[in-house]
């Protein structure tokens, strides 16, 4: 499961990136989670940005276990039931990042974290899709999740899943209107291994709380609880 990811560039790169108009209120991210509110472009609604709830709202979020909260939804769900294939047509986003983290377990309590960025260091986007709820109290909001796949070479030397990872092109064609189901998952794929890297960070990023640049910064292979660890 993935579930953090960065999106640290300027607000000023962001719009030009994506041709968009920012939020006055959007910040760099440095450690994106689940239950925050985050930025996303609608295939109903390309030339703006949406602030969106990662799998669920904070109220809905409390005593539910990650998985619970549908952060990510694997692209075999999509292919086998025709109900998600039903939201692939009309609910499809694109989620603006530079960076995703995975954890690899290195013994049966030593958990290491990892940055994974495109080798161009270019700004991307994450496949995926959103939906319209009403909670108990009549309330709406907005959800999304990001679409995963088998990990490729380099990311299954740490974790089995990946994000969907989009360049302009493949996000243009994803955020279509007129577009098949066919055509739609066939851009469901592993990006390139010889296109990415990763490198080890600092396990304060186990801490949602802790939203700061040093997050990003390469550090010396440690555990979650900040144990250097020859696992590396």
């Amino acid at each position: 499961m993935i579930e953090r990811y960065t999106l640290t560039a300027p607000p000023a790169k962001l719009a030009e990136r994506f041709a968009v108009d920012l939020p006055e209120f959007h910040t760099p991210r440095y450690n994106a989670g689940p239950a925050q509110l985050l930025p996303v472009i609608t295939a109903s609604a390309p030339q703006g940005v949406s602030v969106f709830y990662w799998g669920t709202s904070p109220e809905w979020a409390k005593n539910k276990t990650l998985s619970e909260r549908i952060i990510n939804a694997r692209v075999e769900t999509i292919r086998e039931k025709p109900t998600l294939q039903k939201s692939l047509m009309k609910g499809r986003c694109i989620i603006p990042a530079d960076g995703f983290y995975a954890w690899r377990k290195a013994g049966k309590k030593t958990q290491i974290p990892y940055r994974f960025v495109t080798t161009n260091q270019d700004i991307f986007s994450f496949a995926g899709l959103w939906e319209e709820f009403d909670d108990t109290d009549g309330n709406n909001f907005h959800t999304f999740t990001m679409i995963t796949v088998p990990a490729n070479g380099i990311v299954s030397t740490v974790h089995d899943r990946m994000p969907v990872i989009l360049n302009k092109q493949t996000e243009a064609l994803w955020l279509k209107e007129d577009n098949s189901v066919d055509a739609l998952l066939q851009l469901l794929e592993a990006y390139p291994d010889d296109k990415m890297s990763l490198y080890t960070i600092s396990p304060r990023i186990s801490d949602l709380r802790v939203d700061v640049p040093s997050l990003i910064a390469p550090a010396p292979a440690a555990d979650q609880f900040g144990n250097l660890t020859l696992f590396d």
